[in-house]
């Protein structure tokens, strides 16, 4: 069968090459067509369009970039058409999502949702767009089934499949000496610092997350995990004149979050990577003010975190906004490091979390449900 997926960003781009491996494994003559990302496109198939050429974050940012996301929205159906798939897989990235779907609807080209939109977070409204517009709905947080249940939705659980991501790692086995050599580091204790996979993330966190280094002193090496989507141009600029080392890896978050002492993080799926990972860390998150100001207004959520939300409690300290500051995020990174007892509450909540989420093969699982779902709708 032909599958034609979207996904907007890098966590897309990491669920949706296993997805498409998952396929493979269940359907040996599957044929992928996509936007997507590196990840995907090492599983084969067709890269319709890259992920970071429509890299747009934030409200106003948004409204900024209109005429050029009504452009990319059109070639993006345009493309569709033309290659005719047996079903479109939306992966998150609900802004530009909703509207294929909607789109893919009235063309009779049946819609998968894979990773829900966060409707239970804020524009609760769209969940009605899920119900006219999606045939089928893949969660992957056990808190969501009985969330879409209340609205009618029949929702699609097998697990979360970022544990395979994170278990299967080869870089996961490695000793940290190999890590160490390969990235010609020294054996100085590392922090990592994960600083968003967007533009805008970087330009609103990585200068706090850099001053917070200094502040933490130079009896540590700094590991900057950079995404697939950022270049070194953009990342090199807030790098010089930094009063600590600070060293940028590439294709090492795994190794970097598993080898350091502690971690800043952006919220989004490296916090919860960092988490089943078993990386003590601190999140940081800030954004222009007026993003902020709106957020604030439609989010309806105590954390902003994955594993805390699932947790429904705080197990790591999530510093918004004015909150995060470089003597905030310093002061909680020393406290990771040097109070034992508050260290191994939080390795101890990263247990219950990797519980909670069930365990491994979800990619294989909710592959072979697709497979079936759409045998189903084909009768």
């Amino acid at each position: 069968m032909k599958y034609y997926l979207i996904a907007g960003e890098a966590s897309g781009d990491l669920h949706g090459s296993n997805l498409m491996k998952g396929l493979l494994a269940t359907d040996p003559e599957a044929v992928f067509r996509f936007r997507g990302g590196d990840l995907m496109a090492s599983v084969g198939g067709t890269l319709a369009k890259h992920y970071k050429d429509s890299d747009i974050m934030g409200f106003v940012e948004v409204l900024m970039n209109a005429r050029r996301l009504l452009k990319d929205l059109d070639q993006c159906k345009k493309d569709i058409e033309a290659w005719q798939p047996d079903v479109l897989i939306l992966i998150d990235y609900p802004g530009f999502n909703f509207r294929m779907a909607e789109w893919a609807k009235s063309k009779n080209i049946p819609v998968f949702y894979y990773i829900a939109p966060k409707v239970w977070a804020w524009k609760e409204r769209r969940v009605k767009r899920l119900q006219q517009f999606v045939d089928r709905l893949f969660i992957i947080f056990p808190f969501e089934i009985d969330y879409f249940k209340k609205w009618n939705i029949d929702p699609i659980y097998k697990g979360n499949p970022l544990i395979d991501s994170v278990d299967r790692d080869p870089k996961m086995l490695e000793p940290k000496t190999d890590f160490l050599q390969r990235n010609h580091l020294s054996d100085q204790p590392g922090i990592a610092l994960l600083a968003g996979s967007r533009r805008g993330e970087i330009k609103h966190l990585l200068p706090t997350f850099l001053q917070a280094a200094e502040r933490i002193g130079p009896d540590y090496q700094y590991w900057l995990a950079a995404a697939p989507s950022i270049d070194d141009s953009l990342l090199q600029p807030y790098l010089d004149g930094c009063k600590v080392p600070v060293k940028i890896l590439r294709g090492e978050t795994y190794g970097a979050l598993r080898h350091s002492e502690a971690a800043i993080v952006a919220s989004g799926t490296a916090s919860l990577e960092a988490a089943l990972i078993g990386t003590p860390q601190v999140v940081g998150y800030a954004g222009s003010a007026i993003t902020f100001a709106i957020a604030k207004l439609l989010v309806k959520l105590e954390h902003i975190s994955l594993a805390n939300l699932i947790l429904r409690r705080r197990a790591f300290q999530e510093l918004i906004q004015k909150e995060c500051t470089p003597e905030n995020l310093a002061s909680e990174v020393h406290k990771l490091i040097h109070d034992k007892d508050y260290r191994n509450r939080m390795l101890a909540d990263y247990a219950e979390l990797r519980t909670l989420l069930g365990g491994q093969g979800a990619s294989e699982q909710v592959a072979a449900a697709m497979v079936q779902e759409l045998k189903k709708l084909q009768r």
